[in-house]
């Protein structure tokens, strides 16, 4: 061979193995030819050539660090001109100092649990300047309606839920809700669990949401926890956001599956699985989620863990969420088609036990609080319980007697109370 050639290719050999080896994924290494034929982009058809640096999570999720200005959000209609809100307009240090003062006569057991993070920051961080996106797997790029709740009715449910305050037909839920006000914010701590899912196309959450709209064409702004293998492709407790603008019939998604949810944080990746979970024998761990709106953009935010802004949703995406909402919830929700039937679906919600007074190790939440009428966050002054199956899943509200309310829930589905 001559020399001058091969000199070439062994430069070319060379080049290549660097370019698959040494550039890409932070963490553990693995072939960049493999990382992007094994998953892809996002529904939202985000490119890989937008992101800045990818990271390779203990779990197999893959992060990839985006430019801000090139995310997903930006291809909904309705943000083509968006300008960025890099910070709301209220300091939240005046809330967390209003909210220690509403705190201070709590008992010291009554918020004990510990804050948790996320597993995929132990493998790298994305720079300021970029947001983290979880990547998500190929085989969900062509599923209609991917990463959107699904509101129809089955055949085996024929009552038609004409009440705002109920779910949606194939969910069963075990709620606390107030409602009579014009509600700005709502906040919550709510203990970390994984709840048993038993089919790939049903899924458990614990949220709080705000929610404003017609019966059948309703608005809501949503945070919490799921473990939802139709949106994530495993049992994992994982952060999420949801939004829709008309009852799920057309609009919204989980986190940044769709166009619409504008994220400025670094740290935190929606959808990403958090770390560490609870345990019946070990300590308690919880995430704090905070929706509110600011009152000069309209833009809903979302902030987690009291110290971290991720983003929000603009108010553009709504009618008349884009001025406050008529109604907060807080609790677990079930999707199945097998809900309000028989033989139900053995999907748990909370951590699958059912509540008792003299028992914790189950769904959990504390210091819940509103923003109504323009007010600082407060306890709320009228509040109501749902529960659309109590034999499957159930509640018990502690309002009564103590400094601060708690709200315990959840169920273990199918049993021989819920056949």
């Amino acid at each position: 061979m001559d020399m001058k050639l091969w000199v070439i290719l062994s430069f070319g050999i060379i080049y290549l193995s660097c370019s698959i080896t040494c550039d890409g994924v932070e963490g553990d290494s693995i072939p960049k030819s493999n990382l992007f034929n094994t998953t892809t982009t996002r529904k939202t058809t985000f490119s890989k050539k937008q992101g800045v640096k990818s990271i390779l999570s203990e779990d197999g999720d893959i992060i990839d660090c985006v430019d801000i200005y090139k995310q997903p959000a930006f291809k909904h209609p309705a943000l083509k001109n968006h300008t960025i809100q890099m910070t709301p307009t209220n300091d939240l240090n005046i809330e967390k100092s209003m909210m220690k003062k509403t705190f201070k006569d709590m008992k010291k057991e009554d918020n004990g649990m510990i804050i948790t993070s996320q597993l995929w920051q132990k493998s790298g961080s994305c720079p300021k300047g970029t947001i983290p996106i979880r990547r998500v797997h190929k085989r969900f790029l062509n599923v209609h309606g991917y990463g959107r709740k699904r509101p129809n009715e089955s055949k085996n449910q024929t009552t038609i839920l004409k009440d705002p305050r109920n779910s949606l037909a194939n969910h069963s839920v075990a709620l606390v809700l107030t409602q009579g006000y014009s509600y700005s914010g709502a906040k919550t701590d709510i203990k970390v669990w994984i709840p048993y899912v038993e089919k790939e196309d049903e899924y458990s959450t614990s949220h709080v949401l705000i929610q404003n709209g017609d019966v059948d064409d309703f608005e809501i702004v949503e945070t919490g926890w799921a473990v939802n293998p139709s949106v994530y492709g495993d049992h994992e407790t994982r952060l999420y956001v949801y939004w829709t603008a008309d009852g799920s019939i057309k609009t919204g998604c989980f986190d940044m599956t769709c166009p619409g949810f504008v994220q400025v944080s670094h740290e935190v990746a929606l959808g990403a699985a958090i770390y560490p979970i609870s345990n019946s024998k070990g300590l308690p761990y919880q995430i704090t989620v905070y929706i509110y709106k600011d009152p000069k953009t309209n833009n809903w935010w979302v902030n987690y863990g009291e110290s971290i802004n991720i983003g929000y949703w603009p108010g553009e995406l709504f009618v008349f969420l884009k001025h406050h909402g008529l109604m907060v919830k807080w609790g677990g929700e079930v999707y199945s088609t097998r809900v309000k039937t028989h033989p139900h679906t053995a999907t748990q919600m909370g951590n699958g036990y059912t509540p008792s007074p003299i028992f914790e190790n189950c769904g959990t939440m504390k210091r819940m609080r509103v923003e109504q009428n323009s007010e600082p966050l407060m306890i709320p002054e009228w509040s109501d319980t749902i529960v659309d199956e109590y034999r499957c899943y159930d509640i018990l509200y502690e309002v009564d007697y103590v400094d601060d309310p708690i709200f315990y829930y959840g169920g273990p589905g199918r049993s021989p109370w819920c056949p």
